[in-house]
């Protein structure tokens, strides 16, 4: 699976560990100028150990999603580093206790929907036209295959709404070379996945970059599964 993308800057959120880190690793190794982001100082020391070797540049940014103002920060950030943002990976998430469907506190519900829903429709909104004007970009939201499990549903929900807003967005763009499209990394053995999920973090590549290497004129609004690539090269 190889695609140049020399040149060409992406931002990924939620990528000081896990599917993220690997994510980033994964757009450096295409040539990308990475964004890499945080929740704060000093967490991307590993992801940003591991990039020394990118042939591209390296920037960071950090905030907390799960508030107005730590997106707005971030994109500030963003914006400060690189006026042209060509990939938008948003893959930073959260999950939930869990919890009997009928007993979730609303605030558990809102913190979840702030991360996984808003700040990538927040972040979408500040990266998204500039895409369309250019008339080439690739947005990809992270999604989840979850299901059958009310106990999460403040989790679960977030995510269905990710596949609307993916399908939404994607209509938007349906003239021009943007492609907007979602993925589901498969149970992955992260701090959100937990230690008894099937598959190790490494098998979310190549999978992962599926989405970001379609054709101009390829899958828009659709939903990639990454463990189906976990063969290729």
């Amino acid at each position: 699976m190889k695609k140049n993308l020399n040149d060409k800057w992406a931002l990924v959120t939620g990528s000081s560990r896990g599917i993220g880190q690997q994510i980033a690793l994964g757009l450096a190794s295409l040539g990308c100028n990475l964004i890499v982001h945080g929740r704060a100082a000093g967490n991307l020391e590993k992801t940003l150990g591991l990039l020394t070797a990118s042939q591209g540049e390296v920037a960071a940014v950090y905030g907390e999603l799960d508030s107005e103002q730590g997106v707005a920060q971030v994109i500030e950030q963003t914006f400060a580093i690189t006026p042209r943002l060509d990939i938008l990976y948003n893959n930073a998430a959260i999950g939930c206790d869990s919890t009997p469907v009928f007993e979730f506190n609303m605030s558990v519900w809102q913190k979840v929907f702030q991360v996984n829903v808003l700040a990538i429709a927040k972040l979408c909104n500040a990266f998204g036209p500039g895409m369309k004007a250019r008339n080439w970009g690739r947005i990809v939201n992270v999604s989840s295959g979850i299901a059958d499990q009310p106990n999460l549903a403040p989790y679960s929900v977030s995510k269905a709404a990710v596949d609307k807003f993916t399908k939404d967005l994607a209509f938007e763009f349906k003239d021009t070379n943007v492609r907007v499209n979602c993925i589901d990394p498969g149970w992955i053995q992260t701090d959100l996945g937990g230690p008894d999920a099937w598959d190790v973090v490494e098998s979310t590549i190549p999978g992962m970059l599926a989405p970001l290497i379609v054709d101009d004129n390829g899958p828009n609004g659709e939903y990639f599964r990454a463990q189906d690539y976990k063969y290729f090269d």
